[in-house]
C-alpha cells in the first residue's frame, strides 16, 4: 500500500473471534482506521450494518468514536492498567456508558430473489453502532469461558489479541495465512542457514 493511501476493505481484518477485538485490531500493522470511507467499509465487513447500508452521514466525529471506544476496550482487554487502577475504571465507565445505547433496529425484508434479508429500518447512528460494539466488549469481558479463551498473537511483534476457539485451545496466531506463515518461512530459513 502506497503511503497516504486508504485502506482496501480486504486489508481490514476480521479473524478475532468478536467484534471488539476485531476493532483493536485496526491498529496492527499500523492505523487502519485512517479515514472516514475505511470506518465504512469496517463497520460493513465487520457485520455491524447489513451489506449495502447507506453510511454517507457517517462523518469525523464517528471516526474519534470508534477510536476512543477501541483505545478504552483495549485497555480493558490486555488488562495493562489492571482492575482498581484510574485508567482502567476510567476505561470501564466509558465503554459501559457507550454500551448503553439503542442497537440499531433490524428487520426482515424479502430481497430480489424472494429470500428473507436483513436491512435496518433507518440510516443507523453512531452511538447505536458504538454501542453494539460496546456491549460485545461488556459481554466479552464479563463471559468467564470467552474471557479464558483470549490470546495474544505468537507472531513477531504482533499484539492481535483473539478468541481461541479451536480444538484443544491450541491455536497460536491470529491468523494462520499472516502470522503463521510469517513463522513458518522464519523457521524454514533458519533451517536452510543451519544447513548450509
Amino acid at each position: 500500500m502506497a503511503l497516504g493511501t486508504a485502506t482496501d476493505p480486504y486489508e481490514l481484518r476480521f479473524d478475532t473471534g468478536r467484534i471488539c477485538l476485531d476493532l483493536i485490531a485496526t491498529t496492527h500493522p499500523m492505523e487502519r482506521l485512517d479515514s472516514v470511507e475505511v470506518l465504512r467499509a469496517w463497520i460493513t465487513g465487520s457485520g455491524l450494518v447489513p451489506a449495502g447500508t447507506p453510511l454517507t452521514h457517517a462523518d469525523a466525529s464517528w471516526l474519534a468514536g470508534f477510536r476512543e471506544l477501541r483505545r478504552e476496550t483495549a485497555r480493558l482487554v490486555r488488562g495493562r492498567a489492571g482492575p482498581g487502577t484510574r485508567p482502567y475504571d476510567l476505561a470501564l465507565a466509558r465503554v459501559n456508558d457507550l454500551a448503553g445505547a439503542a442497537p440499531p433496529a433490524p428487520r426482515a425484508v424479502r430481497g430480489a430473489d424472494g429470500a428473507l434479508v436483513r436491512e435496518l429500518t433507518g440510516p443507523p447512528e453512531c452511538g447505536a453502532l458504538l454501542g453494539a460494539v460496546a456491549r460485545d466488549a461488556v459481554d466479552l469481558l464479563t463471559d468467564p469461558v470467552a474471557r479464558a479463551s483470549l490470546r495474544q498473537c505468537a507472531g513477531d511483534n504482533c499484539p492481535i489479541v483473539y478468541v481461541d476457539t479451536s480444538r484443544g485451545r491450541r491455536r497460536r496466531w491470529c491468523s494462520s495465512e499472516i502470522c503463521g506463515n510469517r513463522e513458518r518461512v522464519a523457521r524454514h530459513r533458519r533451517r536452510a542457514a543451519l544447513a548450509r
